[in-house]
């Protein structure tokens, strides 16, 4: 399944599928705050780069020690379709009382302009924090095409973002909030 929107003359792809088949100039990672790899999408992304991202993170978390929720870091793609991955680490779900909302659209907002600095045209996500994180698919996805809806509003260099889904049920969610955000 896919669909595409333009909006402000920049692109919304939604797709089923596996990320690390994705070209993409940035690819993000649902990362855990530890940047140590783990499950999922993560798990995915770091097997199908190659361990030269791992010894990456290992500098990285050197100097930072961990990564807080709604921040992101940078490393080169390894063996992906992209040139960078956005690792960045979406809160766990607590009932949606604990900043969770905040810290998740700051995981998108972090990604966009990481690559608007590095002038990048495309970026792929997936749905951060809807795995193990347990954050609704509904809410998750308002927040994730809100942010990336409302970054389209600035001059950037990104005109093409895509949201990479894993099962029909986060398609469907995500495809009707586009159409909420494109309704209005």
């Amino acid at each position: 399944m896919s669909l595409s929107k333009t909006i402000r003359g920049k692109t919304v792809h939604l797709e089923q599928g596996d990320i690390t088949l994705v070209e993409a100039d940035a690819i993000v990672n649902a990362a855990n705050a530890e940047l140590a790899g783990g499950g999922g999408v993560d798990g995915a992304i770091h097997r199908a780069a190659g361990s030269g991202v791992m010894k990456e993170l290992d500098g990285i978390r050197a100097r930072i020690r961990r990564c807080e929720p709604g921040k992101a870091v940078a490393t080169g793609a390894g063996r992906l379709k992209a040139r960078y991955i956005f690792h960045a680490v979406g809160p766990i779900w607590r009932g949606g009382t604990h900043g969770e909302p905040e810290q998740l659209g700051s995981c998108y907002r972090e990604c966009l302009r990481m690559a608007a600095e590095r002038d990048l045209r495309s970026v792929a996500f997936p749905a951060i924090s809807t795995g193990v994180y347990r954050y609704p698919l509904d809410e998750a996805a308002a927040i994730a095409l809100g942010e990336i809806t409302g970054f389209f509003a600035q001059a950037s260099s990104v005109e093409d973002v895509r949201i990479v889904l894993f099962g029909s049920d986060a398609f469907r969610a995500f495809q009707n909030a586009l159409d909420r955000q494109t309704a209005s």
